[in-house]
């Protein structure tokens, strides 16, 4: 932080305090989670100044030899993991293994089946605005109005309908078990091949917590952070007969030279994801997401689905006349960061919308369990009750940074970072 300091004041000011504000809010977006020190020391190495295009072994660049154990190691992590035929470490981010994917089986124009954003699917599931609309002919599935549960019956007519070359499964706000095997009937109608999306879910899948679909679908992408804890990174597994493919679709296909320093936090993260620690720590993490829900749902709040099976849980605020969008700035004056979102049949735009998405994953990091769950959803409720009244958001944010206090982050780095700051 010394030399950032002398050469860049303002950048170093901004990352103390992003520090103090990740160590000082409750952080609930279920995207989000807070690596280890073992993993922030990995993308902070010399490894981002090498160029490494191809694959170990097989670069187009000299003094590649050391990046190559970085990424040979990862590549054996992860099939361990996941017990994958293939991975492929390199994407630099979810989306872009998504594309990797869709570009290996798929012509411009092909048809793809995903999961409606509205409804708790991705972008890049076939959102007009994103490339996978734009490029492909898009049919949606969804969700049944009476329980807000997928409705498998529904996609596989739709796979005998509409012939699809892709069926793509996942989700960014669905808070249910899928069920994989059904996906895999509905293909089976029509010879698509599926690709599961497990973004979200990827590290209670390691668990055991969750369904595998690695023996149901041809690929499967995910990011590396979110409930997999590792940095901001994407990857993706497929079945053997794929796997020359999907390579060279990543590479030269999508991306140039890989970010080796991200594959080294990305290496790290995979060790410690095969630690037993790893797996106390995800069924704290769905514990906590179960807790948190019978605590908000006690304070009156409807909680799409009625519930949960994984590590978010998504709000009907609009049921009580608060939209989306109000509920997340309020909730962010108190000190707690959450992030607008559809609901199903949302009556509301995505920018207003009805529901506000929520996980557990950062704050099981801190150490956080079922009683800090339940003083969780209650500082929510309070916030949320009171969300005209600057004083009573006041009064839950000095509350929330008392919670937090409890549970320190990253407290030697921040020290670290305020002396080099004093003597600056």
């Amino acid at each position: 932080m010394q030399n950032l300091l002398r050469t860049d004041p303002e950048v170093a000011r901004a990352i103390l305090d992003e520090t103090r504000r990740q160590g000082a809010q409750l952080e609930l977006i279920a995207s989000e989670n807070f690596v280890s020190e073992a993993t922030l020391e990995a993308l902070g190495t010399v490894l981002t100044n090498k160029y490494a295009e191809g694959y170990p072994g097989k670069r187009y660049y000299g003094g590649c030899e050391f990046v190559d154990v970085v990424e040979t190691l990862a590549i054996a992590r992860v099939k361990q993991l996941f017990g994958c035929d293939h991975a492929n470490v390199q994407p630099h981010s979810g989306a872009q293994a998504n594309m990797s994917v869709y570009l290996t089986v798929c012509k411009p124009g092909d048809t793809i089946l995903g999961m409606n954003l509205s409804h708790g699917g991705h972008l890049t599931h076939g959102h007009p605005l994103n490339f996978s609309g734009r490029f492909y002919n898009v049919v949606a599935y969804g969700v049944r109005k009476e329980d807000e549960r997928i409705d498998y019956e529904a996609m596989e007519a739709l796979a005998r309908e509409h012939r699809p070359k892709v069926l793509v499964v996942g989700a960014s706000a669905y808070p249910r078990t899928i069920d994989f095997a059904a996906v895999r009937k509905a293909a089976d109608t029509c010879g698509a091949v599926v690709m599961a999306d497990i973004a979200h879910i990827a590290g209670l899948i390691v668990a055991g917590l969750h369904p595998s679909p690695v023996a149901h679908a041809d690929f499967v992408s995910t990011t590396t952070h979110k409930t997999l804890r590792g940095p901001r990174g994407g990857m993706v597994m497929c079945q053997a007969k794929w796997a020359k493919d999907l390579d060279k679709l990543v590479f030269p296909g999508v991306q140039g030279g890989p970010l080796m320093h991200v594959i080294a936090a990305k290496a790290v993260a995979f060790k410690e994801a095969l630690e037993p620690a790893f797996k106390e720590y995800q069924r704290q993490v769905v514990a906590n997401a179960r807790v948190l829900g019978e605590t908000l749902a006690g304070e009156g709040w409807r909680l799409v689905s009625g519930g949960t099976d994984n590590h978010l849980l998504l709000i009907d605020v609009f049921a009580r006349g608060i939209t989306g969008k109000a509920a997340e700035i309020a909730l962010d004056h108190a000190g707690i960061t959450v992030n607008k979102n559809t609901i199903p049949f949302d009556q509301n735009s995505p920018m207003v919308a009805s529901g506000v998405r929520i996980g557990t994953p950062a704050l099981t990091s801190r150490g956080m369990k079922e009683p800090e769950m339940q003083q969780v959803g209650t500082l929510m409720a309070r916030a949320l009750a009171g969300i005209d009244s600057e004083s009573e958001l006041a009064a839950v944010k000095r509350d929330v940074q008392k919670l937090c206090g409890r549970f320190p982050l990253y407290a030697t780095r921040l020290e670290t970072y305020e002396g080099a700051l004093a003597k600056a």
